[in-house]
């Protein structure tokens, strides 16, 4: 076997351990823990809206500190909710 050739077959071979490592990590990750946007009939006006940004703008009318539903302490920055809670 000349050297281009055993070239070759290392590149594949690291390939398809890289690959393998890749699926290994994808199969071994954590599950979403996030909760996903309620379909109550409060939230329901938030599934029709498009863009999410449009939609997160009207967030805080509730979670905001002194209102009905306060994010917990130690909750990640409120101005992108719909990053983490899926609609």
């Amino acid at each position: 076997m000349d050297s281009k050739k055993k070239n070759i077959w290392l590149l594949n071979v690291l390939f398809v351990l890289f690959s393998i490592a890749i699926i290994a990590f994808l199969l071994n990750a954590p599950e979403e823990t996030t909760s996903p946007l309620p379909q109550d009939d409060i939230h329901i006006e938030f599934h029709k809206i498009k863009k999410k940004k449009e939609a997160e703008k009207f967030c805080l009318k509730c979670h905001d500190e002194g209102k009905d539903s306060p994010l917990p302490e130690g909750h990640p920055p409120k101005y992108r909710c719909l990053f983490c809670h899926k609609r």
